[in-house]
């Protein structure tokens, strides 16, 4: 059912989430659990690009049964609860181009939940589904009038749930260019260029760069980092550990996240995730300081519960999912254990508002069954692209990966 009336107060919205979220999506949650507002956020966005309508403001606002009650009974005279409602800004005229406010949809959460578990689903999938539902509403559409018009709306929801899902599962492909570095480095001459490389990275398609600065400067160093900041066209990703030296240098710098891993000047790559139920205390200071500094964060973690739930704790945006044991596993059945690890993870993470990334280890064998977890929105991948470069170049080494990404070879 369609209502004009704006339920959400974009101010208030704004001090809530941040400014940053104030359009085109807009969430307000007043039902008393924890729900994953990051993935129905992204789900919004997704679905309102689909619908050529990217910048229009969409207000969504979860309740439980009783508020729900409440709302059919004050604007639909409806003594009862129901799963979803939806409220247009502007009355008939939501077929307007011009318009910018398309309306709101109000999800009854305690509906959402039963619906789910006797559907056996996820309730953020259930919850995506309502979304659709009250979205369609907006558009006009109303199953109410008729069954012409019923099987009209149900049409359009099944394609914008396909199209959702679709591009759900088209995670990002962020290119670690550090051993670029390493075979400069190891002539102490000024070539190869990590910068050049980073180019030819963005134009064969890749959405990222991604760097460690080590504190022995390795590979990647200090000057590459400052010119990969001032050229690159995408986003830059800066690995490093939580020092002091490292904050600093990010808070000079300004990539456009930190990846915030563990180092040990042994190790021949990073071996493992952050211990973060140990490091809490530390953690959550260098992501306060990183905060301060208008620099996301993400810590390196291994698909451990206790770990992610303490990634929470720190304030931390994002995780990245340590994907080691996954592929150096020595038989089909480990690695197969930890894939259904690792995607429990995803899924523990997403519903704590943590957005999802992975990486370690990755290659051109088995990345497309991980490309095809929806909950993994980014993937890093560096050593096995900067290999097969080596043999067939840059341009094609990253474009091979991509695909494998993209279209994540899901049958």
């Amino acid at each position: 059912m369609k209502k004009s009336r704006g339920l959400i107060n974009e101010k208030e919205l704004s001090r809530e989430f941040g400014a940053e979220h104030s359009v085109p999506v807009l969430i307000r949650s007043t039902y008393s659990k924890f729900l994953p507002l990051l993935r129905l956020r992204r789900a919004a966005e997704i679905l309102l690009r689909s619908i050529g309508r990217s910048g229009t403001e969409l207000s969504i606002l979860l309740v439980d049964d009783a508020e729900m009650m409440q709302l059919n009974r004050q604007w639909l005279r409806r003594s009862c609860s129901t799963n979803v409602i939806s409220f247009s800004q502007h009355g008939d005229d939501f077929r307007q181009p011009d318009n910018d406010l398309l309306g709101d949809v109000v999800i009854s959460v305690d509906t959402a939940r039963l619906e789910s578990a006797n559907a056996g689903v996820e309730l953020g999938q259930r919850l995506e589904e309502l979304l659709v539902h009250g979205l369609v509403h907006l558009l006009g559409e109303d199953h109410e009038l008729g069954p012409v018009e019923a099987e009209r709306m149900k049409c359009k929801e099944q394609a914008l749930l396909s199209a959702l899902y679709k591009e759900l599962r088209m995670a990002d492909l962020c290119i670690n260019i550090d051993h670029v570095a390493t075979v400069r480095q190891a002539r102490g001459t000024t070539e190869p260029d990590p910068v050049t490389a980073a180019g030819i990275v963005e134009m064969a398609g890749a959405d990222g760069i991604v760097v460690h600065l080590r504190e022995d400067r390795r590979h990647i160093q200090d000057r590459d980092v400052r010119l990969l900041r001032q050229t690159i066209k995408t986003r830059l990703t800066l690995e490093m550990a939580a020092t002091e030296e490292m904050i600093g240098i990010a808070s000079d710098i300004r990539p456009d996240i930190v990846t915030l891993v563990p180092e040990g000047r042994e190790e021949l790559t990073t071996e493992g995730g952050l211990d973060v139920v140990t490091l809490e205390k530390q953690l959550t200071t260098a992501v306060t300081r990183l905060h301060d500094a208008n620099i996301p964060v993400s810590l390196f973690v291994d698909p451990e519960r206790d770990q992610i739930m303490a990634a929470k704790q720190t304030g931390a945006d994002c995780i990245e999912i340590h994907t080691g044991l996954y592929a150096d596993a020595p038989s089909s059945k480990i690695q197969d254990r930890e894939f259904e690890k690792i995607v429990a993870m995803a899924r523990a993470a997403m519903d704590l508002d943590l957005r999802v990334h992975a990486g370690h280890g990755l290659n051109y064998r088995n990345t497309a069954r991980l490309a095809a977890v929806s909950e993994i929105q980014e993937f890093s991948i560096g050593h096995a692209v900067i290999g097969r470069a080596v043999l067939v170049g840059l341009e094609r080494a990253v474009r091979e990966m991509l695909s494998l990404v993209q279209k994540g070879y899901l049958e």
